[in-house]
């Protein structure tokens, strides 16, 4: 996630590590490029491998090295996955996430940046991806919040998470209200901070 500079000579990243969590990152904007060097502007939403330093014991890490793993691009091509994988990255940006489920959401991360990127529905990929974060978080999302809804809405969310996203047969209004349930529950159910 891309944060607001005030320089010119970084772009500031917000990076989420499998055994680290939430790092603040900076990375040199190359203004110009010495012969062979090229420059490369980490992407919103990419899985990459990087090479960190810091000078202040970890609160700030500066980019020595990166190298893209898994790009993310066709978020770009679609504004609702957009706006969707933008609200996922938020979430988990505003979130404390424990050491012991750090591995589970970077997992959950690349799933869902790459629903959002190659699915026809990145709406329900959301409601997925925010179910199984709340589940992975140790919350009883199916317990409470699923046993909460009247019967065709359990039916319905049943098949949102069962189904694969290319199966997906639900109107767009339905996941909207399943997914504005769900915000809802988490809100006031968890202490995850949903926007």
């Amino acid at each position: 996630m891309r944060r607001p500079s005030t320089s010119d000579a970084f772009q500031v990243l917000s990076v989420f590590s499998e055994t680290q969590g939430l790092l603040l990152v900076l990375q040199r904007v190359s203004k110009a490029k010495r012969k062979g060097e090229v420059a490369m502007a980490l992407d919103l939403f990419n899985e990459v491998s990087l090479m960190l330093e810091s000078s202040n014991q970890g609160q700030t890490w500066f980019v020595r090295e990166a190298r893209v793993l898994r790009s993310a691009e066709g978020i770009g091509r679609n504004y609702e996955a957009l706006q969707c994988a933008s609200a996922f990255a938020w979430l988990v940006a505003q979130n404390t996430i424990p050491e012991e489920t750090r591995a589970r959401v970077y997992a959950l991360l690349g799933q869902a940046f790459g629903a959002f990127a190659e699915s026809p529905r990145p709406d329900v990929a959301y409601v997925k991806a925010l179910y199984c974060l709340a589940r992975d978080e140790g919350y009883p999302v199916k317990q409470e919040w699923v046993r909460s809804l009247a019967a065709a809405d359990r039916a319905q969310v049943a098949e949102l998470l069962n189904k694969p996203l290319a199966e997906q047969s639900a109107n767009a209004e339905a996941v909207a209200r399943l997914r504005e349930r769900l915000e809802a529950w988490v809100r006031t159910q968890t202490d995850i901070i949903v926007g």
